[in-house]
């Protein structure tokens, strides 16, 4: 039998539901219960809300936004650079930052995490679940120099000891707005969720050297506290640590479902995606969207889907997936 104190502090605690993901058209509206809300692009104001980002990420097909919500009511603010929501039992934080301000992609990289890891240090949703990572010109630079391997770089230095339990999911894609414009938002909660890892992958923290001086620091997706949900890092046709069939787009959307399912099947979830799985399909030429989208019909016809113009952390990947699959 658990001490007292322990007894208390089981008692106290509460697993909370998942924040309910969605996409509805045009620019949403919030409501109390809305923990976060992103529109894609640049068309249009959004609201003038904490709550409120939009993500430099083209959409390719209608304006579509996409709203987190919980159950309860939710408070937010800003703290500088740092905006926050809490509700539920979940937090929603984010820093939008410029790389000149920060001596370059490294340096904002490890500001923004700083920012993040000292704020969800203080709060109760100590628990990181899920990032999201937006930078300009993510492949641009030669071998070491890469963009992206200096914003790995900088993530690594800012984390802190909010990650020192482990790496939650995430994605990082290239944008094709203001080139120093960097993005960091991050789903919390006051639990642990259980990190999960593709078998057909290799951990992307356990990259040999020759894809960078600081490996990848994330998790192929977090099964939520309360077994509901699955959030589903960026995922591409990856397999091992080798990017699979070079300029085959196709081949690489099947690749890809087979690391998702890969997936699904280690966080102890059913397969398939269907409606209870709303997924984001980042692609790195608008020309190959039909094709996406084609495929997602054929494979995944009844899953909520946005398009983004986005580049892969991989110069020579064309497509990336990510998103949520719920317990139906």
């Amino acid at each position: 039998m658990l001490p007292g104190s322990e007894m208390r502090e089981a008692a106290r605690q509460t697993t909370h539901t998942a924040p309910s993901v969605g996409y509805v058209p045009g620019t949403a509206a919030l409501s109390p219960s809305t923990l976060a809300a992103f529109g894609f692009g640049t068309p249009g104001p959004g609201p003038d809300d904490p709550r409120w980002l939009r993500v430099a990420l083209a959409p390719l097909g209608a304006p579509t936004s996409e709203i987190w919500e919980v159950n309860g009511e939710v408070v937010a603010g800003r703290e500088g650079e740092l905006r926050w929501s809490r509700g539920g039992g979940w937090l929603f934080a984010a820093v939008e930052c410029h790389e000149e301000d920060h001596g370059g992609t490294e340096g904002a990289a490890r500001h923004a995490y700083r920012l993040l890891s000292g704020f969800v240090a203080g709060a109760t949703e100590q628990h990181v679940q899920r990032i999201w990572n937006y930078l300009g010109a993510i492949n641009e630079g030669k071998d070491d120099d890469e963009r992206y391997k200096h914003f790995c770089t900088g993530r690594i230095g800012g984390m802190g000891d909010v990650f020192a339990q482990g790496f939650p999911a995430a994605t990082a894609i290239g944008h094709h707005a203001d080139p120093g414009l960097l993005q960091v938002y991050l789903l919390a909660t006051d639990r642990p969720g259980t990190r999960v890892e593709n078998p057909r992958q290799v951990s992307a923290w356990r990259y040999p050297r020759q894809y960078g001086r600081t490996p990848p620091s994330f998790a192929r997706a977090t099964l939520l506290p309360a077994g509901d949900a699955l959030a589903i890092s960026g995922t591409a046709a990856v397999v091992g640590h080798a990017s699979a069939h070079a300029g085959d787009i196709e081949a690489q959307l099947a690749e890809t479902q087979r690391n998702l399912d890969a997936l699904l099947a280690a966080g102890g979830i059913a397969g398939g995606f269907g409606a209870s799985a709303p997924l984001k399909a980042y692609v790195r030429h608008p020309e190959h969207a039909d094709a996406v989208r084609a495929f997602a019909e054929k494979h995944f016809p009844d899953a909520p889907l946005v398009l983004l113009h986005g580049d892969i952390c991989r110069a020579e990947l064309l497509v990336e997936i990510d998103g949520w699959r719920y317990r139906a």
